[in-house]
């Protein structure tokens, strides 16, 4: 602990916009086959480096079918809220969990990227024994705490009670217990973030673990089985206030993006597929006279192909679903990324009527049956999945890999690691970088992207900005 505030916390989005850029991005590796054990991979993202777009350090770690997924810091912006005495804390501990082992690493990015090593490795039987909950997934700092959500409940298959969210001590990294205290209609789980001056959480749903660990199960699919509900909390009471269902045929609603200026009240939620179209959707939702409401803002339609050229899983479809796996909200709050992992697409819209998104920026890379090279002619397999924004909005980071045994079913033909980035154009615009192409170690499978000082999915603003 420092006696002055992190330089990288910012109160307001503007003035995270305005700080330096990134030098480092931080990426988790997976073993698919859990032959070696999982890592953590420091790129060197700085322009004009020798090492530029290479990776200047791994973190290996000691076991082996942690499934590495997503991962987040030991604190961030949202230690400046005035309701809590954390403000002097450093982002310092990345916080690793191993969603197929219930395992979370500790690792320590100090004295510098390069140097990065394991802190502390948090069993899962403490994880077990003190929450009930199973298969740790996003990682958020909170201003008083570390919040892990998980997608199991207690048991060997996870199916004994339902999933939720956790607390860690940022400093001691204690798992402290359960977040909620009345969940209400919440059964399933998967991401979640907040406004926190307007003291709201917003969470959303994917599958039970039986669900998806040994592969996305087609029959719960087309029976719609999966999660199709978006959760409303009051924070500070930690309770379900409010849920929406999205209708039963929007399977999976993934990743939520509440707008970074804490005194807009609306944020999005990507849509993997409508079981009766094969569409991809973005939803927006918003809060009026104290309740919220949520509706379908832009669909992305599926693309017709010659079934010989889908995987088993597709071809009574005759067509590729964009499967939007990922979104991302620039921190000026003007555009959304949404990663379409089917058709291997990144489309940019302009969000700043958020309920009207327009679509300004597209580039495509992978794809099930489109396969396009990156501009530099290498191949990337797998679609744009994991996206991370830069702070000043200007550069978009993406991997390759959803996870081990979906990878296997839509891509059997193997999803090595991989990582590009993209230019954003400040009016709308976005072309891939034909000199950012990032080689990992073989064997590996590249997920969630974690940026130097923080990204467009880390930071939680306590403030509104001025000037944008």
């Amino acid at each position: 602990m420092g006696m002055r505030p992190d330089p990288t916390f910012h109160a307001s989005p503007k003035l995270a916009m305005d700080a330096p850029a990134e030098d480092f991005a931080y990426t988790l590796l997976l073993s698919p086959d859990f032959s070696q054990p999982d890592a953590l991979a420091v790129v060197d993202v700085k322009p004009g480096s020798p090492t530029y777009s290479q990776v200047v350090h791994t973190v290996p770690v000691p076991n082996k079918g942690d499934e590495f997924h997503h991962f987040g810091w030991n604190a961030c912006s949202s230690s400046l809220s005035p309701l809590t005495g954390h403000a002097f804390l450093e982002r310092r501990y990345l916080i690793i969990p191993g969603m197929r082992s219930s395992r979370i690493y500790i690792v320590d990015t100090k004295p510098h990227p390069t140097q990065a090593k394991i802190h502390k490795i948090i069993e899962p039987e403490e994880i077990f024994r003190k929450t009930g909950y199973s298969r740790p997934h996003t990682v958020h700092c909170g201003p008083e705490g570390i919040y892990v959500s998980t997608l199991g409940g207690a048991g060997k298959d996870g199916t004994d009670g339902p999933p939720g969210i956790f607390i860690m001590d940022c400093e001691t990294f204690e798992v402290l217990g359960r977040w909620e205290i009345d969940r209400g209609l919440q059964e399933k789980h998967y991401d979640f973030w907040w406004n926190l001056p307007r003291d709201y959480m917003v969470s959303s749903e994917w599958a039970l673990p039986p669900q998806f660990e040994n592969g996305i199960v087609p029959e719960d699919l087309l029976s719609n089985k999966y999660g199709h509900h978006i959760h409303f909390w009051d924070l500070r009471a930690r309770r379900n206030v409010q849920t929406i269902d999205l209708g039963a045929n929007h399977q999976m609603g993934l990743e939520v993006r509440p707008a970074h200026d804490p005194s807009r009240e609306y944020g999005f939620i990507g849509v993997v597929v409508d079981t009766t179209n094969l569409e991809g959707s973005i939803w927006t939702w918003w809060r009026e006279d104290g309740k919220f409401h949520i509706e379908k803002t832009a669909t992305i339609p599926p693309e017709p192909a010659d079934p010989e050229l889908l995987p088993p899983l597709l071809q009574g479809f005759g067509a590729v679903p964009p499967l939007v796996t990922d979104i991302d909200l620039s921190i000026d709050d003007k555009f959304l990324y949404v990663a379409c992992w089917g058709t291997g697409e990144m489309r940019q819209y302009d969000v700043t009527e958020p309920r009207k998104p327009k679509l300004t920026g597209s580039v495509h890379i992978g794809g099930i049956v489109r396969r396009t090279p990156h501009p530099n002619g290498q191949t990337f397999a797998g679609g744009p999945q994991m996206v991370e924004i830069s702070r000043d909005g200007k550069r978009v980071y993406w991997t390759n890999s959803l996870y081990s045994t979906w990878d296997n079913q839509f891509y059997p033909d193997g999803v090595p690691a991989a990582q590009v980035m993209a230019r954003a154009e400040p009016g709308g615009g976005l072309a891939l970088a034909d000199d950012y192409w990032v080689d990992f170690p073989d064997g590996y499978r590249a997920h969630q992207i974690r940026l130097e000082g923080g990204d467009c999915s880390t930071d939680s603003f306590c403030y509104p900005s001025v000037g944008i």
